[in-house]
């Protein structure tokens, strides 16, 4: 079991055929901003998207988390759903620090990496930003969080509204400490060969009005062969404001590397 988590990890599934695709969500949102792609994706895959510690309906985490931690967990939902099985592991910001973790825990495993609202910053200086959001504002800080993650064409519309009242009915589940733990987890320095050591097929899915953005192509160039695609108009949780661009990215990246079942 992951150390300093107070349990398993909460986990949705679909799709009961085919490779495993598994999702980790950004802050502040929740397993359930990926429901585009596990409608989409489970047509050829198996889906699985996972509460990190503190979100959703995942219980707490304690005092020292890790991201090595938050990886052993979301591996650990893997397991319990497929066992042993290869996947795909697909992020979003957090998720998408999450996944290389993962791929490192368990490298013969990671059948590729697609990352999306991320980029390389040595200082890391959003997490402090983000905990001092929460410590004054507490757990309903998320929901002008989850605004600051969409592109501002986007916020106005009745769909961003309706992602935000879906994540915050949720606060009663959420655990404001268990948050602030993994902001603290991801202010720490990655190892020095992190990114340089990921072997597996990897894509950056970003968006062009993305705060991350001006900072993707950094975190390109650290990680051998990675590819990119731009999302236009699109913010940090791309995958929300343009599934079908996103999906279609995924796919063909996934066809080009012989990772998708339905490929010829």
């Amino acid at each position: 079991m992951a150390d300093h988590i107070e349990g398993p990890l909460y986990y949705e599934r679909m799709g009961r055929t085919g490779p495993v695709m598994a999702y980790v969500h950004p802050n502040p949102m929740d397993q359930s901003c990926w429901i585009f792609q596990m409608a989409h994706m489970s047509t050829w895959y198996r889906c699985i998207a996972i509460d990190i510690p503190g979100y959703g309906r995942s219980p707490k985490a304690k005092p020292g988390l890790t991201m090595q931690d938050m990886a052993q967990a979301c591996w650990e939902a893997i397991d319990d759903a497929m066992p042993g099985e290869r996947a795909i592991l697909v992020g979003c910001s957090v998720g998408s620090a999450i996944a290389p973790y993962m791929h490192h825990l368990r490298p013969k495993r990671t059948a590729a990496l697609i990352l999306s609202g991320t980029g390389y910053s040595p200082n890391k200086d959003h997490a402090p930003r983000r905990i001092a959001g929460y410590t004054e504002h507490g757990i309903d800080y998320r929901w002008g969080f989850t605004f600051e993650d969409l592109s501002p064409a986007f916020r106005p519309t009745p769909l961003a509204h309706y992602f935000a009242q879906i994540f915050t009915e949720r606060n009663s589940h959420a655990d404001l400490q268990s948050i602030i733990y993994q902001f603290e987890a991801a202010a720490k320095p990655d190892p020095t060969d992190h990114h340089s050591r990921i072997d597996c097929p990897t894509i950056i899915l970003t968006g062009s009005e993305d705060g991350a953005h001006p900072r993707a192509g950094a975190l390109k160039a650290r990680i051998p062969g990675c590819e990119m695609k731009i999302l236009y108009g699109a913010g940090h949780a791309c995958q929300i404001e343009q599934p079908w661009l996103f999906d279609r990215y995924m796919i063909e990246f996934l066809k080009r590397h012989g990772l998708f079942p339905a490929a010829g």
